[in-house]
């Protein structure tokens, strides 16, 4: 085991081409997407993050509340539960976006709710190359709800309109 000191997007030559483990604790905003993109670029055998301010989605469902169809709309009209929508939306799709890639993702918390609010941990352990299933229905989510998180730019662009 060695650790690399570096932007995710810069450590090309500094990690293998395959990885067995890639891990985030409290990646804030959309450095768990940085973490995710590079496990499933690496094809690393298991994966697990533990995400932290989600920020990314909640700001996209503030610039443009009525890009949904009704009634999503609703789910996010106030800012306490616009945060929260948008860090339960982040990590919905974040799931869906590895099984999609053939992980079996098993979503659960990390610790006692006492400890931590940040308290989802998202596993995943790669046994297949792909599940188109999970892929269509990402992008069913992606259609209903009209956010383009990271982790689909950057893995599923064809999945955004």
């Amino acid at each position: 085991m060695r650790f690399v000191e570096a932007p995710l997007s810069a450590v090309d030559g500094a990690v293998p081409e395959r990885l067995h483990v890639v891990t985030a604790l409290h990646a804030c905003d959309t450095a768990t997407d940085d973490a995710l993109v590079l496990a499933v670029r690496r094809n690393a055998d298991h994966v697990a993050v533990v995400p932290c301010c989600q920020a990314e989605v909640a700001a996209q469902l503030k610039d443009d509340p009525k890009a949904a169809a009704e009634p999503w709309p609703l789910l996010w009209a106030h800012p306490i539960h616009r945060r929260e929508a948008g860090a339960h939306l982040t990590n919905v799709v974040r799931a869906l976006a590895l099984t999609s890639f053939g992980y079996q993702v098993t979503v659960t918390e990390l610790t006692g709710w006492e400890h931590s609010l940040k308290n989802e941990l998202i596993l995943g352990r790669r046994v297949h190359r792909e599940h188109r299933g999970a892929r269509a229905q990402l992008a069913t989510l992606l259609r209903a709800t009209a956010v383009r998180p990271k982790i689909v730019r950057e893995l599923l662009p064809e999945l955004l309109p």
